[in-house]
């Protein structure tokens, strides 16, 4: 697929409006479910400003941690992490099962915002300080209360205001807990530095749940909510009012009205297209560190965690492939005949429910597509000077009980459908790939199609100049869009099936729309930042 800056997919996204694959960026991966590990939290909730693709700086509210506070930080491979006093998801809060979770809130919102609080859902949870609320004990202005509980139930789990919820939860007063399985399942494969492939582990845990076919390979967090802009100046005008100024203030929110309800903002993880694909913890983005931006081997198990945060139902769609869903708000769906066996639906759009959460497994392979995505050259044996790590390697497809080629971790073509290897795509082939396929590509040297499509429909190394045109096997210079020892993967597009939620302030492209980037062994996808 053709290759390009993350911005300068904006323009072109506008004119091919909901294309399933899209242009890529030339850059590393930064993703993952980054979040701060207890058992112990302090968090803060106050009030800030968070930024949006048009150029809109929207007052909020949000959880952080507490001014003074050390949290530690997970993945431990992601550098440049911290944990603002306010940001939007509040903080991921990762503990283990069976730990005894405390969690310290300090209500730091502006004295018209009143008490405040936080529920956790699906746990027993034990409240003291603060004062009486309707739904569990409350900070006052100033104030703090405290919450315990055991985190018994593995999985994904959202936690969110319990006071006058149509408005906080609405400012961002909402976050995400990551419950990590006690034991490692039967048949899943530990945390460790590295993975199969030589390439980092950036997973929290060896298993969504305590369940052998929970395991996982990736994973990343997504929380969806939306914003209306006008209950945020609404509370703003309560929040800044200066009664020397001659205005009557008013003491409290009571007279910010949430209904109707019109969002004009849609955000998945507090950011919205194209922000969302910045790197996590990306300074310009201050009080939204947390990203969206998926990448994956073909044949990981891409474990994704989804959460509704707002007052809508998004429904998300995942194109490569449907979701395989494991479990919702902590609990494993199992066959009522079989208890031993899972029973989730496979799903289209992962369509969320506010407050819900939802653990799912997606999974790409290339198999179906009845062509050999890898592109192999006719040699026996890795050739290509681009990948000096290759060179040797037999270009062979030995498939295992499943018809993949898994030999070799470090092959070029690890995970084929054996099937398809050596099947050509192409009816009137350039390049290095053989001849006998349906299509004829467009030629990438030719300005009216070279910015729109690389030129290639493969994966692997030196996947963009195996078939560059019939005027040329090499590109003229700077035709190329990435360089062909980088990432040359493709690029399925995941968004709202919503159209409106795929704009920002009406504008399109923009709110809750992503790429998920299937890139090839060669590629390192690092979330380091």
């Amino acid at each position: 697929m053709r290759h390009t800056n993350i911005r300068g997919l904006i323009g072109r996204l506008a004119r091919v409006a909901a294309a399933a694959l899209a242009a890529v960026a030339t850059m590393a991966a930064h993703a993952g479910a980054p979040g701060i590990t207890g058992p112990t939290f302090a968090l803060n909730a106050a009030e800030n400003f968070i930024s949006q693709p048009d150029g809109a700086s929207i007052y909020s509210w949000g959880y952080g941690c507490t001014t003074g506070s050390t949290p530690g930080f997970a993945p431990g491979a992601i550098g440049n992490a911290n944990c603002p006093t306010m940001q939007i998801p509040g903080p991921t809060l990762i503990v283990n099962e069976g730990d005894t979770v405390t969690v310290t809130l300090t209500n730091n919102l502006p004295t018209p915002a009143g008490n405040t609080s936080i529920i956790f859902t699906g746990f027993d949870v034990q409240s003291s300080g603060g004062v009486p609320g309707v739904l569990t004990r409350e900070a006052a202005h100033g104030g703090t209360v405290t919450y315990t509980f055991v985190a018994t139930n593995p999985g994904t789990h959202s936690y969110y205001s319990g006071t006058q919820g149509d408005l906080q939860v609405e400012m961002g007063l909402y976050g995400a807990v990551i419950v990590r399985p006690s034991a490692v399942p039967a048949g899943c494969r530990a945390v460790s530095a590295t993975l199969p492939n030589g390439q980092t582990d950036f997973r929290l845990a060896a298993a969504a749940y305590s369940h052998s076919s929970t395991c996982y390979d990736r994973e990343y967090m997504f929380q969806f909510s939306e914003i209306d802009p006008r209950i945020h100046r609404a509370a703003e005008e309560i929040a800044k009012c200066v009664v020397a100024q001659g205005n009557t203030c008013a003491t409290n929110m009571n007279s910010v009205a949430t209904e109707p309800y019109h969002p004009a903002y849609f955000m998945i993880n507090g950011r919205s297209m194209p922000d969302i694909m910045d790197p996590n913890y990306a300074p310009h983005y201050a009080h939204q560190p947390y990203n969206g931006n998926p990448h994956m081997h073909p044949g990981e198990l891409v474990l994704l965690r989804i959460i509704g945060q707002g007052r809508w139902q998004h429904p998300f769609h995942e194109h490569g492939n449907h979701v395989r869903i494991l479990g919702r708000d902590g609990n494993l769906i199992l066959s009522s005949t079989d208890p031993t066996k899972l029973a989730g639906p496979a799903l289209f759009t992962t369509t969320t429910t506010p407050g819900q959460s939802m653990d799912g497994i997606f999974y790409w392979t290339g198999k179906g597509l009845n062509w050999d995505v890898y592109g192999h050259k006719a040699a026996s044996v890795y050739t290509d000077q681009a990948f000096p790590s290759y060179l040797g390697r037999p270009v062979v497809c030995t498939p295992d009980a499943n018809g993949y080629y898994t030999a070799d971790p470090l092959a070029p073509n690890y995970f084929e459908w054996c099937q398809d290897h050596n099947k050509a795509l192409e009816s009137r082939p350039f390049g290095n790939v053989a001849s006998g396929g349906p299509v004829t590509l467009p030629d990438a040297n030719i300005l009216a199609t070279g910015p729109w499509y690389g030129g290639s429909a493969y994966l692997g190394p030196d996947a963009t100049v195996r078939a560059t045109g019939p005027t040329g096997t090499v590109p003229p210079s700077g035709t190329i869009g990435n360089s062909p020892t980088e990432e040359a993967g493709f690029a399925f597009m995941w968004h709202s099936h919503n159209e409106r939620e795929i704009t920002t302030n009406n504008i399109f492209p923009g709110g809750m729309l992503m790429m998920m980037l299937v890139d090839p062994q060669a590629y390192v996808i690092d979330e380091s930042n």
